[in-house]
């Protein structure tokens, strides 16, 4: 591929340069003025210290990316902070009219200085995320004039098939984008969609509908590993937790030997599973083989003031984070939970600090000219899960994300690809007060209470999904509370166990978050493995996990999966008690054996009869049949089929649990979530496509939908996108 060589400086560059210098100066000026032991006389000789800082950028960074390609990512940071002060205690002290105490000083000095750029971009209305990639933007306008001119004047040709850059953003449905466009908060999807470069569409997430399973079928082609966001494996003996990067390695692993979305050149960043992509940039299942190249991370690391400045906003988020649910608490917002704890912590590490970095990784590809880019962006899922999904917070979450996609777009103007840009999301999420808000007990403690109230319950029933109540705890039926720590959502923490795994190194375990410990039997822990793990006399008798409002309980000392003749005559009260709960919508359980079939997790081709219970009737779902009242009436026309494929799974629950709907499509998550997905209610099954209008969906592709035609499962998404890899060229023989 060959290099186009620079353009000269345009007046959008010059512009950019000067907003740039100007900001420098600016922030340069007020910390010198704020530290006592740093001088400037007279105080416009701040502006040839904002030029060398410029330079000395440009000067390091092709020594500094050389370095961090032999010591990686975590050398990167420690070069390029390094180098920041450096560059800057050089200007301070060799400068006419400026001085510098220290280094301590000097670092004083960068600090404050980007902070006070953070709030000069912020008061002006400018976007932060530009600050990040000023540089990349200002060359690509140069690359894309030149190719322009090139073009017109010699008659040359690309240098490139098309690229294509997949970006998806978490948690997002159909309706909550189609309101945030209405709004105006997402302008330049807005634009492309209004110009008809790119058409909006719906496509069907189906059970369980969490971020893991959508997303190994988006870039493998397979959800079948995956029954929730956690769940009990017998293979294994333990809890699998799929934001462990061991466990998302694991996955991944079962998940095939296919060739993957990203496959032939492709990269992966910030995402779950890699796709088979060559290069894998903060991937969880690879964190083991850490963040990724180093010199990837110079551009972000070592520009003056960004990774500063990204810390400081950080911070920032975070009191952002504690004001806004101090408002939901004081205006009686409901339903609502606790935003207290880890959660503004992790809530300014995704929305700041992993925003700028992925900002700064995607655009570094595109500039390389990167046949395939895949990112997973974060940070309204988090925010929705705690705030709501279509609350005011959550939906300036989606404008901020539209700005990031806005500078991609002007990057890639000036790669050597034509890139074309697919947007799409791996699930929605839907709103409604937990399970524990309704009952006053959480779901384990519910089934344990059941379990108990039998001879053979007998109060000897543990838990590995939530651990049990404790006596006297203020419980979660009052607004606002929504269980403790222990039942804090999990998947916030996955970003950085794959950060913190990666710069650990090794054989990557997970460190922190409420899923840190591995379950531990006599004394050891167990890794799990085909005869490796503990006796079944070790196991806990029952594990209960919650993915959103889709429940499932397994018994863990049973070789196989009970049926409903079983559960009964153990616990005679389960089953019963559990369809009696309010909160409580559907419970499937197996119920003996049938004829043959072909849905995953038949066992030796016998298909198990799967019956949906519901408090008033029954729904047979391998043929159909309805007893007494519909169970399934309401959750809409894929009930059925979802719940079968889910329930007969390798991995899924003895019981799998969905929770009840009301008439505006509110549920009841089963962990402490106000915004939740996973199972079937509201909009969460509904995600959305976003595809250039030259890239299209064959009808026959689609599939019934409550009366809309749609891709259904993330399968059919991923044979889309391969589809449209190879229309454009990217798509090797196998």
């Amino acid at each position: 591929m060959s290099r186009v060589p620079a353009a000269p400086m345009s007046v959008a560059d010059l512009r950019s340069g000067l907003w740039s210098l100007a900001t420098t100066a600016a922030g340069l000026a007020v910390a010198i003025g704020v530290v006592d032991g740093a001088r400037a006389t007279p105080v416009w000789a701040v502006l040839p210290a904002a030029l060398v800082v410029g330079a000395g950028d440009a000067v390091l960074r092709a020594p500094l990316r050389r370095l961090a390609g032999v010591v990686g990512a975590l050398g990167a940071l420690v070069l390029g902070l390094a180098a920041q002060v450096a560059v800057l205690v050089v200007a301070l002290r060799l400068l006419p009219g400026l001085t510098v105490r220290s280094w301590p000083d000097a670092l004083a000095v960068l600090v404050i200085a980007a902070c006070v750029m953070a709030v000069g971009h912020w008061a002006l209305g400018a976007s932060d995320n530009a600050f990040v990639v000023a540089d990349l933007v200002r060359g690509a306008r140069r690359r894309a004039g030149l190719s322009r001119r090139r073009r017109r004047d010699e008659g040359a040709g690309d240098d490139a098939p098309p690229g294509l850059l997949v970006v998806m953003l978490d948690g997002v449905s159909r309706p909550t984008l189609e309101h945030a466009l209405e709004a105006g908060l997402t302008p330049t999807l807005g634009r492309w969609l209004s110009s008809g470069s790119h058409r909006l569409e719906s496509w069907w997430a189906r059970v369980p509908c969490t971020t893991p399973a959508s997303t190994l079928g988006l870039l493998h082609g397979t959800t079948a590993p995956v029954p929730a966001f956690r769940w009990w494996s017998r293979e294994h003996g333990r809890l699998v937790v799929t934001n462990r990067p061991a466990d998302a390695a694991l996955v991944e692993a079962a998940a095939g030997a296919g060739r993957g979305l990203l496959a032939d050149g492709g990269t992966a960043v910030s995402t779950m599973f890699s796709g088979g992509a060559a290069t894998s940039l903060l991937v969880m299942s690879r964190a083991s083989e850490g963040l990724g190249p180093g010199q990837m991370f110079v551009r972000f690391f070592a520009s003056p003031f960004v990774l500063v400045r990204a810390l400081v906003v950080t911070v920032a988020e975070a009191g952002k984070e504690l004001y806004q649910g101090w408002q939901q608490t004081v205006r009686g917002v409901r339903p609502r939970v606790s935003r207290l704890g880890w959660y503004p912590v992790l809530r300014a590490v995704t929305n700041v600090l992993l925003r700028d970095l992925n900002t700064s990784l995607v655009a570094e590809q595109l500039v390389r000219g990167a046949p395939v880019v895949c990112v997973d962006l974060v940070d309204y899922d988090e925010i929705a899960h705690h705030a709501g999904p279509l609350r005011p917070e959550a939906l300036r979450a989606l404008e901020g994300l539209d700005r990031v996609i806005g500078l991609w777009e002007e990057v890639a103007r000036g790669a050597p690809r034509d890139y074309r840009v697919v947007v799409l999301s791996d699930h929605g999420q839907s709103l409604g007060e937990t399970f524990e808000q309704v009952s006053g007990r959480s779901l384990a403690d519910e089934v344990r209470r059941l379990m108990a109230r039998t001879p053979s319950g007998g109060g000897n029933v543990s838990d590995q999904g939530v651990p049990p109540a404790r006596a006297g705890r203020d419980r979660a039926a009052r607004p606002g509370r929504a269980g403790g720590p222990d039942r804090e959502e999990r998947e916030a923490w996955g970003p950085a166990n794959t950060a913190l795994n990666s710069l650990r190194g090794g054989d990557a375990r997970v460190l922190v978050g409420p899923d840190r410990d591995r379950p531990r039997h006599g004394g050891r822990e167990h890794d799990g493995g085909p005869g490796a793990g503990p006796a079944r006399a070790d196991l806990p008798e029952v594990a209960v996990v919650g993915s959103g409002n889709l429940g499932m309980v397994w018994f863990c000392r049973e070789p196989a999966p009970l049926d409903a003749a079983q559960v009964s005559a153990r616990w005679p009260a389960l089953l019963p008690g559990l369809l009696a709960h309010p909160a409580v919508g559907v419970v499937v359980v197996r119920d003996g054996t049938g004829h043959d079939g072909g849905h995953d997790g038949g066992h030796d081709g016998v298909e198990p009869v799967v019956v949906a219970h519901g408090s008033a009737g029954t729904h047979r779902l391998t043929d159909g049949a309805v007893t007494g009242q519909d169970p399934l009436a309401g959750y809409g026309s894929r009930a059925r089929a979802d719940l079968l494929r889910a329930a007969l799974l390798p991995d899924a629950g003895d019981l799998v649990l969905v929770s009840a709907l009301d008439p505006m499509g509110r549920v009841h998550a089963f962990e402490g979530l106000v915004g939740s997905h996973g199972g079937l209610g509201g909009a969460q099954g509904e995600a959305f496509l976003l595809h250039p209008a030259e890239l299209d969906v064959p009808d026959a592709d689609r599939e019934d939908v409550d009366g809309r035609r749609m891709l259904v499962g993330a399968e059919a998404v991923h044979a889309r996108l391969v589809g449209w890899l190879s229309a454009l060229g990217l798509r090797g023989e196998p």
